[in-house]
């Protein structure tokens, strides 16, 4: 059974590396951040349910009359 070369792994791994390596920098290069961030605003926009706008009344089934 023949010996498994592996004197090519290092310049594979190295290559590969490498190319990873652009290609992460080619993809972040094409971002554009802004030069001054500002705090977004922290309020709590309160939302309107329907339940909230009328008046609701559960009835049990046991409470009907019969």
């Amino acid at each position: 059974m023949p010996q498994l070369d592996t004197s090519t792994w290092f310049m594979m791994i190295m290559s590969m590396f490498l190319t990873l390596f652009i290609i992460f920098q080619l993809k972040v290069s094409k971002h554009t951040f802004l030069f001054n961030p500002e705090p977004m605003s922290t309020k709590l926009q309160k939302q309107n349910t329907p339940w909230e706008t009328k008046w609701t009344k559960i009835y049990l089934p046991l409470l009907l009359p019969q």
